[in-house]
Formats: structure tokens, sequence, C-alpha cells
């Protein structure tokens, strides 16, 4: 993939914060594969003290907190830590659903493969979903967890009957655009791709309060494969 350039993601910066809206496909910090960047390493290229406050799963888009100094580091982590940062992402979820104000409060296990799944041996989790948009199969959900378990959304959407489209670990099918337009037709000879490559899921806002007691809260745009499948579900 074609690494993007660090200062066309920021989306807001101080003296002690940068907040970019990371792209999909690019891990936080280091993951298993070998021979690729990650976040963190192309941050440090336009700042060498920065800090990854927090991680977004790899195909994960949205913002994304770094801290310049370990005052600012140890200032955020202690908001994430009291679950006093306002977190807010939008999935696109397969069925028509009315959530509104929707508690699941479920605890998550997580196994070495990178897998988390539902137990009352896991960690206490609580997620709060509404309904943004409905459309014909689908719906734009907003998701407010109040903990940060690994995959705590995506599972717990899964838990309503409302996996992610394309997140194929949690029950969620890839969605295709044969499947929203009757005249659709494919070229000769070609296989159709997904409207969307990853699971739609998007850190859409990041709300905190800065050193200066000053309280901020960011928002991030979609990235284009989330915006062109939510075009295409409101067309559809």
């Amino acid at each position: 993939m074609k690494y993007p350039v660090f200062e066309e993601l920021i989306i807001f910066e101080n003296e002690d914060y940068v907040v970019v809206n990371k792209p999909p496909f690019l891990a936080t910090l280091e993951d298993r594969t070998p021979n690729t960047t990650n976040l963190l390493k192309i941050a440090r290229q336009y700042n060498p003290d920065l800090q990854a406050c927090h991680r977004l799963d790899k195909d994960t888009s949205g913002c994304l907190a770094f801290a310049k100094n370990a005052e600012a580091y140890r200032h955020l982590s202690m908001q994430f830590e009291a679950r006093e940062v306002y977190k807010v992402y939008h999935a696109v979820a397969w069925g028509t659903h009315k959530f509104e104000e929707q508690l699941v409060s479920r605890s998550i296990l997580a196994n070495a493969k990178g897998v988390a799944k539902l137990s009352p041996q896991g960690k206490p989790a609580e997620t709060y979903f509404n309904t943004l948009e409905t459309y014909n199969r689908h719906t734009l959900v907003e998701c407010l967890p109040v903990t940060g378990r690994m995959h705590q959304i995506r599972v717990h959407l899964a838990f309503l009957g409302a996996p992610i489209v394309s997140d194929k670990l949690y029950g969620g099918d890839d969605l295709f655009l044969s499947s929203l337009k009757r005249k659709f037709n494919l070229k000769q000879n070609t296989e159709e791709q997904p409207l969307i490559k990853r699971f739609a899921l998007h850190s859409f806002n990041l709300g905190f309060v800065l050193i200066n007691g000053e309280p901020v809260k960011i928002e991030a745009p979609y990235p284009k494969d989330f915006a062109v499948l939510v075009k295409q579900l409101r067309n559809s």
C-alpha cells in the first residue's frame, strides 16, 4: 500500500497533542506482519517524541490521538482509564435495526489468536448503540463504547444480530453493488469486488480535556471507502 503523508492526516494539533484521521489498512503500532510500517513510525518522522495514546484496529479508520510529551500522554491516559474520553464510532451493520440508547453489557474474552468472544470469564464491556439511518437491509449505527475491550463494538453488534458489513470474523458478510442495483452489469471476465474491503467501522468523534482544562471534541470525516458505501446505501 502507499503510505500516507502524516501532515495530511492531521485534524487537530496544539502544543501537547496531535489527532489524526487514521486511514484503514494501517496498524497503529507494530503488528505481526513483516516488512510493513505502522502509523506510529510514520508519526515519528513528523515528530520523534510522539506517543500513541490509544490504538485502533488495523482496518478501523478515524480519530487517533498522539501525545507530544510525557505529561500530555499521562494526562490523556488517565482520562482513558477513568472512562472520561468521549468516543463515537459509526458502523454499517447488516439488517435494519431501531437502536435507541441500546446498551450491551456483556463481558469479552480475547484469545491468543486475536479473536474475542462473549464470556462470563471475560472482562466487563459496555457499549451504547443508536440508529442514525436505516436502508433496505442495512443500518448506519452510532456506537459509544464505555469500556475499551478488544473488538468490543464488533462483538457487541454481532450479539445484537447486527454484524458489521465485511466483518467476516464476527458474521458480517461482504456487500456487493449488484445486490443493491437491479440493473447492475459486470464486465465480462471480471470478478465483482465488495463495496468496502474491510469491516465498515470508523472512529467519528474523540473528545477529551486538554492540560489547560479546556474540553475538545474532534470529528474525523469518513474516508473514501466508507463514504462511498453510505452513499450507495442511501441511493439504493
